[in-house]
């Protein structure tokens, strides 16, 4: 009997590298030379909010440095384990502002709309670390969401989130945008992703074909924290997005021990133009549970744009905000 050769994996395989993204944090620390003692490794975090971190955004980590920004972002530490006044499970009201099974309805004219409780990477401070996604995710809860959608008249942007929108294949979103396109009321499609940062691979010709495929207007907003997350890789990746006319943005988090000096911001923000993104919004942390160790205070965050304003261009400065449950907008805090 002759052998039948494995199929051989192509490098744009994204799917591939989802499937083998690193589960362990005791796999990443080995790959990076450090000890779990000297990071302040904790498994008890690690059971209460899984670890997962694909292996292209580990790439980009500096071996033997236990304070790499990239690594403080993933990392299940002790500091998540203890209880901090005013620090909830739903920090930013998504709960009250459900209007349908994964549909959240808080500003004028938007609506978001969660797809998947899957993502790529699992940051420590994501904010829907504690969301009961499966009760707002699935395909019968995804038709009563489209439902309820169709007769939300004043609605005009739809908002793809999740987790991550594109952790799903791109058939599935496709035919998910052809049925909001049906819609008349909207005109604009907005993607929220982590994907193109963390798997590069993900910005296949399908996915470009489904974004500028309706009538919709495309727009992508990453979430990038840090210039070193920006490799060739990603910028080379981003490129078809941008040949493609679809507006890229990018939105921060303000984290400490991440990007809490202006150094970091302005490098951010140069990188991101560079790579034909936009800076948009800086947030200060959303106060969920686990995530107390990641906070800046208003002043600091004041002062350090500040120094960006001083360093910057205009439309290099994102705008710095803040998230607050039952308001119907982002409030800026400089």
């Amino acid at each position: 009997m002759i052998a039948r050769s494995q199929p051989k994996i192509e490098p744009a395989d994204w799917q591939h590298e989802v499937r083998e993204s690193l589960a362990r944090p005791a796999a990443l620390l080995e790959l990076l030379g450090l000890r779990p003692a000297e990071v302040g490794l904790s498994d008890a975090a690690a059971a209460d909010f899984p670890f997962r971190v694909p292996r292209p955004f580990a790439a980009r980590m500096r071996v033997g440095d236990p304070h790499d920004p990239l690594l403080r972002q993933v990392l299940p530490v002790h500091e998540e384990t203890r209880a901090r006044a005013g620090f909830v499970a739903d920090p930013v009201g998504d709960l009250i502002a459900e209007r349908a099974p994964g549909l959240l309805h808080k500003y004028r004219g938007r609506a978001l709309l969660l797809t998947t409780g899957a993502c790529a990477v699992h940051c420590r401070y994501c904010f829907r670390r504690a969301f009961p996604y499966s009760d707002s995710v699935g395909t019968a809860r995804l038709d009563a969401a489209l439902q309820a959608l169709a007769g939300m008249p004043d609605i005009d942007e739809v908002i793809l989130s999740g987790g991550d929108p594109l952790s799903l294949r791109d058939e599935r979103l496709a035919a998910l945008v052809q049925r909001l396109a049906a819609l008349p009321h909207l005109q604009r499609l907005r993607v929220h992703t982590r994907l193109p940062v963390t798997i590069p691979s993900r910005i296949t010709p399908a996915l470009v074909d489904w974004l500028t495929g309706t009538r919709l207007k495309p727009v992508i907003v990453l979430h990038v924290n840090h210039a070193q997350e920006l490799d060739d890789t990603v910028a080379t990746a981003l490129a078809p997005l941008r040949a493609a006319g679809i507006p890229l943005l990018n939105q921060a988090v303000l984290l400490r021990g991440v990007n809490d000096h202006a150094g970091a911001l302005l490098a951010l923000s140069l990188r991101l133009f560079d790579c034909g993104v936009l800076p948009y919004y800086l947030h200060l942390l959303d106060r969920v549970q686990g995530a107390a160790h990641f906070a800046v205070g208003q002043a600091r965050a004041r002062a350090l744009m500040r120094e960006l304003r001083a360093g910057l261009p205009g439309y290099l400065v994102p705008k710095l905000v803040r998230e607050i449950a039952g308001e119907t907008g982002k409030t800026p805090v400089a």
